[in-house]
């Protein structure tokens, strides 16, 4: 018999910034991508989980449209340099404000955009029952073509009641 995963993957929903409209303002070439993860049903420790999310094969993503591959690489980072020790607990008003203030570094933004910020970002930042940042990885953690993005945020929410995981990247290219 197969055991069951941590996480299942559920979807990616992605946020497009260059497709509202921001009138005379920049868009910046900023999105966010989100992965969504489902729980399994055996109870697991944020750090397991931490662990199950490293270990997905979705979480082999460079973010540079190439999208999921077999390879050692996260973001713009080597696989092997990203642990659950280097994503450090956060409060949701960090977790709020680390991606509030990233997109809004280059003004008012509009209000659909605004709107779909707060329902599928915003909101799950604030309900989560706990929150994870990426923090700094050293230099010689850069994979080949590692820094790509010019601004590369990462958060990682875990929601009991909900059963589910979310990764949030939020960057520019």
């Amino acid at each position: 018999m197969e055991p069951v995963p941590a996480l299942v993957h559920l979807d990616s929903p992605f946020i497009n910034f260059r497709d509202f409209d921001f009138g005379g303002g920049s868009h910046g070439f900023r999105w966010i991508n989100t992965k969504r993860f489902q729980l399994s049903s055996r109870a697991l420790d944020d750090r397991d989980l931490l662990t199950a999310l490293i270990a997905h094969p979705q979480f082999r993503d460079t973010y540079d449209g190439a999208g999921v591959q077999d390879w050692p690489r996260h973001g713009q980072w080597r696989l092997d340099h990203i642990t659950p020790g280097t994503y450090q607990a956060v409060d949701a008003e960090v977790a709020f404000g680390v991606v509030h203030s990233w997109a809004t570094q280059h003004g008012d933004i509009p209000g659909p955009l605004e709107s779909r910020l707060r329902q599928e970002i915003y909101t799950p930042c604030r309900t989560a029952t706990s929150r994870y940042l990426l923090g700094q990885l050293p230099e010689n953690a850069f994979h080949d073509y590692g820094p790509i993005h010019i601004d590369y945020h990462e958060l990682v929410l875990i929601d009991r009641p909900a059963a589910t995981l979310t990764l949030l990247v939020a960057a520019d290219d």
